[in-house]
């Protein structure tokens, strides 16, 4: 899989948070604050869960897409982007998931 598309929504959502709200549904979510934009995290995992459980890989596929997406709305919120969490990704991989989380004093 290729990281560019990742790079690509990035710069584009980060150009959206300076957009008028009214031209731009993210520039919208960011005019509405981090509260509108956790909640809307919040629908999306909800729609991820309902999607698993019902078997249909399409539309599991198509509901993780909708959460990765406003997962990166919040990442712009705090100044960052996909490739922050990919660098996090590439720092654990190797490694187990009981070290990971021992390394982080079990949070």
């Amino acid at each position: 899989m290729s990281t560019d598309i990742l790079n690509r929504l990035s710069r584009t959502i980060a150009e959206r948070k300076s957009a008028t709200s009214g031209n731009s549904y993210v520039a919208s979510l960011f005019g509405k604050g981090e509260d509108a934009i956790l909640k809307k995290i919040g629908e999306e995992a909800t729609e991820v869960l309902l999607a698993a459980k019902s078997g249909n890989g399409a539309n599991l596929v198509y509901e993780t897409a909708d959460l990765w997406f406003h997962c990166m709305v919040l990442l712009a919120q705090h100044d960052l982007q996909a490739a922050d969490v990919l660098d996090e990704l590439a720092r654990r991989e190797g490694m187990s998931g009981l070290e990971e989380k021992a390394r982080r004093g079990g949070k």
